[in-house]
């Protein structure tokens, strides 16, 4: 099993600030994969899905994604929430190291996208979109990972530390030589 730590959940549950967090007090590198979309396409995201669609969209965030898990430095990883939907995205991140889910309501997530222009998929009713999403995606990302983190209202730096001691618990399991992942 790889030793990537892989944060999961909604747009708006806090992978990326989180995940700036976690890789800083873990001294790994951070990648998020929806920057990395951006940077190898040289598209923003919404402009991506304004003139090639979404299934360009996932393709190119599928390649940036396995490029990400494909490293053999060990890093913290943001996933693009609507990843984990492709059958062959969940079974490379299974193997790619802890999988944790932001797991954040409907309702927290909606005040924090805004008016979701910046988000392609929430452009008309957001509220109400983000709940349509979250009834597809939460038992994926459920079955998918191997720790929770309930978002509600907490700061960053707590919902990193949960993070933090979850990682750090699997790595002193494998240095034991138990199996951690």
């Amino acid at each position: 099993m790889g030793e990537h730590v892989l944060l999961v959940g909604m747009m708006g549950a806090g992978k990326s600030t989180v995940g700036h967090i976690v890789a800083d007090r873990m001294r790994r590198p951070f990648r998020d994969s929806d920057a990395e979309v951006e940077r190898r396409t040289g598209e923003c995201v919404p402009a991506i899905f304004a003139t090639r669609g979404e299934p360009a969209f996932r393709a190119e965030e599928r390649a940036a994604l396995g490029a990400a898990l494909a490293s053999s430095v060990p890093s913290v990883i943001s996933v693009a929430g609507g990843a984990v939907i492709d059958p062959g995205t969940r079974s490379r991140l299974r193997v790619a190291g802890l999988v944790v889910w932001l797991d954040a309501a409907p309702e927290v997530l909606a005040t924090r996208v805004g008016d979701g222009k910046s988000r392609p998929l929430l452009r008309a009713d957001p509220a109400g979109h983000l709940k349509r999403l979250d009834a597809i995606r939460r038992p994926v990302y459920r079955e998918l990972s191997d720790v929770v983190v309930q978002v509600g209202r907490r700061r960053p730096e707590a919902l990193a530390e949960d993070v933090v001691r979850a990682a750090r618990a699997r790595l002193e399991m494998a240095a034991d030589g138990r199996t951690p992942w």
